[in-house]
């Protein structure tokens, strides 16, 4: 019989959801005045501290070459995908940019088929076509101008334009990651790898037009509670995957698309939050799909 007692990694998981939704919210209430780039800085570099003590308290595998070769592949990556991911919040509500997130199981599906070849199961098509449908509604109330409006709505929308491309990105930086996790531990793997994604990032501001290193000390308390929030993000999400199949644990982590809809609605009093929200259930139906039947 599952009871909460044997599923563990569900709790985590939803705490997952909720610490990535509440760092978005974080982040565009607090630091939408900067740069794309600066907005990522302040949520990796707020979380180093925290990443940096935690490694005091986990085992340390001895991680070989793949190992190395993963973090080095990934993090050019994610660097471009958190870029996206934060212009996408800056430039729309996040009712119109985190749902599309929900497209990241569905791209991991198809470059399997594409690439590996993979069979596609009726299960995972069903939970792509929910994925797709899910974002239809989200602009629905187009639909009077037009059958294929809210698929137009959704082109000329810039944050779900930089939201797809990022969930694009963490589908390839998703299959790199399972491979660092494979040759070290989930843990250290993901503690070793935002730390270094913090450190390149400080690295790379002087470097970035129009970033200041000045920005990431505008909101020092702020700053201090997404990386708080993050940090609750990344431990939950690890001490999850190790527990559990990683679909299961992402699936139900996409919960955070929901969450961040009814962010949208009540902190940000963005509009349409019916039809959006109908559109990330139904979007989240359909990871949820992929992850458990797919």
């Amino acid at each position: 019989m599952v009871t909460w007692e044997t599923m563990p990694w569900l709790p985590l998981s939803l705490a997952a959801a909720f610490a990535s939704a509440t760092a978005d919210a974080l982040i565009k209430g607090h630091f939408r005045h900067l740069s794309p780039f600066e907005m990522g800085a302040v949520r990796v570099t707020y979380t180093l501290p925290w990443l940096a003590v935690s490694l005091l308290f986990i085992p340390w595998p001895s991680p070989d070459r793949l190992f190395f070769a993963a973090v080095a592949c990934g993090l050019p990556l994610e660097i471009i995908a958190l870029l996206c991911y934060m212009k996408a919040i800056k430039a729309s509500p996040l009712s119109l940019t985190l749902p599309f997130l929900a497209f990241t199981p569905a791209f991991l599906m198809l470059t399997g088929w594409l690439i590996l070849h993979e069979t596609l199961s009726p299960e995972g098509v069903s939970g792509i076509l929910l994925i797709v449908a899910g974002s239809y509604c989200i602009h629905l109330s187009r639909i009077r101008k037009g059958l294929l409006a809210p698929f137009a709505a959704i082109a000329r929308e810039p944050g779900s334009r930089f939201m797809l491309l990022a969930a694009f990105l963490y589908s390839i930086t998703s299959a790199i990651g399972k491979l660092g996790v494979l040759h070290s531990s989930p843990a250290f793997f993901g503690i070793v790898y935002f730390i270094c994604l913090g450190i390149l990032m400080l690295a790379m501001m002087p470097m970035v037009p129009g970033a200041r290193m000045a920005s990431l000390g505008s909101k020092p308390l702020a700053g201090f509670a997404v990386g708080a929030v993050y940090a609750v993000m990344v431990f939950s999400h690890m001490a999850a995957i190790s527990m559990v199949q990683t679909a299961y644990m992402i699936a139900v982590k996409r919960t955070s698309l929901i969450i961040g809809v009814l962010y949208g609605a009540f902190l940000f009093r963005e509009e349409n939050i019916p039809e959006r929200l109908i559109g990330a259930v139904i979007m989240v139906c359909g990871v949820l799909v992929i992850g458990f039947f797919g």
